[in-house]
């Protein structure tokens, strides 16, 4: 059995690491990227716009010089992530708001396009963020996302598995494409399609790649650290056999899979 999610170590987690959080989220970075064409193949041409987890407005930005007179909202479930986000959009037109993605402080049929980068793996179930996604597009509108698949940090997680010895499992579990589509459905969306991608990050070795996820707030994707010796133990056990069963002549790697996902509220259209 995987861990529970505790939802308010999530936020306080992203909440500490905001300021750093750009400088190490590299794979968060090509998922911006691939999200926005996603965006642009729908040929939607937005008058509002709702960022759910928007962190810290990295996909606003970019979203706004794409369609410079939306109105666009941003939210997110950590304090720091708001206040960096509000920081950095300062002079365009984008609100941040501290909200959790299973209760959108909005309307129903408010937005236009609904967008999630990196988010939705932090939560137990997928069905109420979705149904809430759908609740405040407007009819015909878009809703386009990424989040990290079941085989995120794989390399972690079997090397973690490997020596506990029959101990509970406390690593982060993920998505699988098929779950995500079935939630799409069930939340009512139209037209909802799902694939995923493999990405490779390289770290010299495994401390590191465990101080990357702290960084970037997501070690709770990792089992907590060193109270006590038989912790301590089980840690380096993990790392030792990490190496042994992942390592290169350049380092480990740390794969993630993106699942991305595109779907339409029935109803209408939104488009040029």
């Amino acid at each position: 059995m995987a861990a529970e999610i505790n939802r308010d170590k999530v936020r306080e987690s992203f909440h500490r690491q905001a300021i750093d959080y750009d400088r190490h989220a590299v794979v968060q970075g090509r998922v911006v990227d691939k999200v926005l064409g996603l965006l642009q193949a729908e040929r939607v041409a937005p008058a509002s716009l709702l960022d759910i987890g928007a962190g810290t407005g990295r996909l606003l930005a970019r979203l706004t010089e794409l369609y410079p007179e939306m109105e666009a909202v941003g939210v997110d479930l950590a304090p720091g992530m708001c206040e960096a986000a509000a920081s950095a959009l300062a002079g365009r037109r984008v609100r941040m708001l501290n909200a959790d993605a299973e209760s959108l402080p909005f309307d129903a049929e408010s937005f236009d396009v609904v967008v999630s980068t990196s988010t939705y793996q932090w939560l137990a179930t997928l069905d109420q963020a979705f149904a809430e996604a759908r609740r405040v597009l407007k009819p015909g509108g878009v809703f386009c996302f990424a989040l990290f698949g079941e085989r995120t940090l794989f390399e972690l997680r079997e090397s973690y598995r490997a020596v506990l010895d029959g101990g509970a499992d406390r690593t982060h579990s993920f998505f699988a494409n098929d779950e995500v589509l079935a939630a799409l459905e069930r939340a009512g969306f139209e037209a909802a399609r799902v694939g995923s991608e493999l990405e490779v990050e390289m770290h010299p070795d495994v401390p590191e790649l465990l101080r990357s996820l702290k960084k970037i707030g997501a070690g709770s994707t990792a089992p907590a650290s060193g109270r006590g010796l038989s912790e301590r133990r089980v840690m380096l056990e993990m790392m030792a056999s990490y190496r042994k069963r992942f390592g290169r002549e350049d380092g480990v790697p740390a794969t993630y899979e993106v699942v991305y996902g595109v779907a339409r509220k029935g109803g209408g259209e939104v488009g040029e």
